[in-house]
């Protein structure tokens, strides 16, 4: 994903746009007392379910209603300005998982830190609140570093004492997930991500990538692998186009196997087509590339977010809410959402789709239930 600040890129998403605890339990249902959705919530909530009783992750997925479990598959977003209500009525009621921000929703330390705590002042501090925080160009916020791009990051050590001090600023900032580091390894005439993809050989991009993945972590900041399986060789960002990848994965997955291996709490989807695993669906609606390779083959247990839902690759094949709705069928636990209108419409489609069988209503349990263990591994639950 990447979000310019050019104002045409802006236009373009305007358009587009156009509890583990009693904590998250009880916050849930004390800010959803009130109207018509309140009434909503009582009404799917199983029989025999209680507030104010401690859980594992995958007991107190349970004791959310339907509505508060697909919320848990959501991230929203929003434009310039002061929390909107809307969001803080999602927050509220628990449906949605948090927010993504962007530079131009916040600037200055205390702007960063207003806005943090508004958003988890309605979630009861149980928000996921992520930003693109790479380095160099690509920093939500300005003031948190790394200063420069993750090829000019230098050795390993480097690299991870500068992913410690960026998600010490970020946490104090109020940000616990960072959409970073890129795990991608370049190749190709033009790799569009050569400019932001850690430098050197597989083997050497997977020793950064584990870096940057121990130093966030070492400040309680969750990394997030991305883009599996891997969008070294794209000659095309997704973000403005469908692109293809070729050829066999063994060199692209070499970085995602070290950040399994150094625990990384969320892996980030790519929306390229690789036939040599799936010809026909892109990767953040393949099963194959989801269940089977990332989960089975690889044994991957955290959450799986996709990248943006409204990038041009995957606006080539549908709209936003039936691609939710496939990424989450594939095995994908988190969708990112970048259009501040989107929720609009995955979560009724999700909810109507979940209604409707009761496979997709167990798999949309399994993707919260993950979320909840996120969350508590990220200390948002009491």
């Amino acid at each position: 994903m990447r979000i310019s600040s050019d104002p045409a890129a802006r236009r373009r998403l305007a358009i587009l746009a156009g509890a583990a605890t009693a904590a998250l339990i009880a916050g849930v249902a004390i800010g959803a007392g009130a109207g018509d959705d309140a009434a909503d919530i009582r009404d799917e909530r199983e029989p025999g379910q209680r507030s104010g009783q401690v859980d594992t992750p995958a007991e107190a997925v349970d004791r959310l209603s339907l509505r508060q479990q697909v919320g848990q598959l959501t991230i929203s977003s929003f434009e310039a300005g002061p929390l909107p209500d809307y969001v803080r009525r999602r927050l509220r009621a628990g449906e949605t998982a948090g927010v993504i921000l962007f530079g131009f929703n916040a600037a200055t330390r205390g702007d960063w830190r207003r806005l943090t705590r508004a958003v988890q002042r309605p979630a009861r501090g149980g928000a996921l609140v992520m930003v693109d925080q790479e380095g160099g160009d690509v920093q939500a916020v300005a003031f948190a570093g790394p200063p420069v791009g993750q090829p000019l990051q230098g050795d390993p050590a480097a690299v991870r004492h500068g992913a410690r001090a960026a998600a010490r600023r970020l946490r104090a900032a109020g940000v616990n997930v960072n959409l970073a580091p890129v795990a991608d390894v370049p190749g190709g005439p033009a790799p569009v991500m050569g400019s932001r993809a850690f430098a050197g050989t597989a083997s050497g991009i997977a020793a950064r990538t584990s870096a940057s993945i121990e130093g966030m972590g070492a400040a309680g900041v969750g990394a997030t692998a991305k883009h599996f399986p891997g969008l070294g060789r794209a000659q095309v960002n997704t973000d403005d186009g469908s692109t293809v990848v070729s050829g066999d994965l063994d060199a692209d997955l070499v970085p995602f196997r070290a950040a399994i291996e150094a625990r990384v709490p969320l892996v980030m989807l790519s929306h390229a087509l690789y036939p040599a695993v799936d010809p026909r669906r892109i990767a953040s609606q393949s099963p194959a590339i989801v269940d089977g390779l990332l989960r089975d083959e690889l044994g991957f247990d955290g959450v799986i977010a996709t990248d943006s839902i409204e990038a041009q690759a995957v606006l080539d094949r549908s709209g936003v809410a039936r691609a939710a709705e496939r990424s989450i069928r594939a095995g994908a636990d988190l969708i990112l959402m970048t259009g501040s209108a989107s929720w609009n419409a995955v979560h009724p489609w999700l909810m109507r789709r979940a209604r409707a069988s009761e496979a997709f209503r167990e798999r949309i349990r399994l993707s919260a239930a993950r979320v909840l263990a996120l969350k508590e591994r990220l200390g948002l639950l009491d």
